[in-house]
């Protein structure tokens, strides 16, 4: 955790809590039972107080930060007045919204420079809930969309792709298409091979060489459907050329690394590169020269 913020970085975030109501198979943050609630309050109220005024943007994340409960809207509201014209990103599972009470606060905070980024892993409840590993994750996570929709909150729907959930891509996106059309972004995920990966790996561990159709597929969807869609966390060498133009370079800066080879690549600095964190990566990369 950073001690301030760094207005060149892309990745200023307030890391909320370790807790999670959720426990999935490839958390890159495996969660803790301990409450740190009130240990970080005050670290992430300094953070803010002394925070660069022209900062473009700050994460909250954890662990699952609406455990703060209403301290998660008193974080939002203390953002919003000292640093008003800086953006928002809460990574959330979203559970917390399938209460209409608990999106109404949000809601009343408004939804301008906040974006929610959400994850869903499946179109069915039985393959979502198995990822998340927590019971009825699919349907309050559903309902949280729909009344943070109501409430006109800008969503981010994230996709890690895994050994699960990969051959159901195509069904996935649509099902996206009819059934949350509102969100604003699709981000489908390469894997962080750390935390839970490494514990889970036989469940959830495949190279993303081999997903390649089910990505293509779902991925043009998306996008002749008009959502708008990107793939994070894979260099482009390990994706068909027809995917590049979604590809982003979405890892953070204090965790994103290259392979020596790559510095043969002609095209290393349209790539996101690879996580230093992960122990380890695809078998196919290769400079593209």
């Amino acid at each position: 955790m950073r001690d301030s913020f760094d207005i060149h970085s892309n990745d200023n975030a307030l890391f909320t809590t370790a807790m999670c109501s959720n426990r999935c198979l490839m958390c890159c943050q495996p969660p803790s039972e301990r409450n740190d609630i009130d240990q970080l309050w005050e670290r992430n109220v300094k953070l803010i107080d002394s925070a660069p005024k022209e900062l473009p943007s700050i994460g909250i994340t954890g662990g699952e930060p609406t455990l703060l409960r209403n301290r998660f809207f008193e974080l939002l509201k203390h953002i919003r007045v000292t640093l008003p014209d800086t953006e928002i990103h809460i990574l959330s599972n979203g559970r917390a919204f399938y209460k209409k009470e608990f999106a109404a606060k949000l809601g009343e905070i408004g939804p301008e420079k906040i974006l929610l980024g959400i994850p869903l892993h499946s179109d069915n409840q039985l393959d979502h809930d198995l990822i998340a590993d927590a019971q009825d994750a699919f349907i309050e996570t559903l309902l949280g969309l729909y009344n943070l929709a109501r409430w006109s909150m800008d969503i981010e729907l994230r996709v890690v792709l895994t050994k699960l959930n990969y051959k159901r891509l195509p069904q996935l996106a649509h099902f996206i298409y009819r059934n949350l059309p509102f969100v604003k972004y699709v981000s489908l995920m390469g894997l962080e091979y750390t935390g839970y990966t490494i514990k889970n790996a036989d469940q959830v561990w495949i190279d993303p060489v081999e997903i390649a159709q089910q990505l293509s597929e779902a991925t043009l969807f998306l996008a002749s459907a008009g959502l708008n869609v990107s793939i994070f966390n894979l260099t482009l060498c390990v994706l068909p050329e027809s995917l590049w133009p979604f590809a982003r370079k979405s890892i953070s800066d204090w965790k994103n690394c290259y392979k020596s080879f790559c510095e043969k690549c002609r095209i290393k600095d349209k790539c996101c590169g690879l996580f230093s964190t992960s122990i380890k990566h695809s078998s196919y990369l290769h400079p593209i020269v």
